[in-house]
């Protein structure tokens, strides 16, 4: 490897938008940021919110009918014996 072309790796502190700070490192001494886990609204709600943009969801059931993702069943099929 050769020297003095890699960066350093040292310890970093990261600022968040919301007043959050942690410590991780990183090759710069220090990252500003504007959301993080503890004020996105994906972490802070509880999961992931499905939002339905103009009906689309209810447009593909009555185009494709409610049972479009069920899985089909499987066939029986009669097992033949070779005489």
């Amino acid at each position: 490897m050769k020297k003095s072309i890699h960066p350093k790796y040292m310890d970093c502190k990261v600022h968040c938008g919301c007043g959050e700070t942690w410590q991780t490192r990183s090759t710069v001494p220090e990252i500003k940021i504007e959301i993080c886990s503890a004020c996105h609204p994906y972490f802070k709600g509880g999961g992931a919110k499905y939002i339905d943009t103009l009906g689309r969801v209810d447009r593909f059931t009555k185009k494709f009918g409610s049972d479009y993702f069920a899985k089909p069943e499987k066939k029986k099929t009669a097992k033949t014996t070779r005489g």
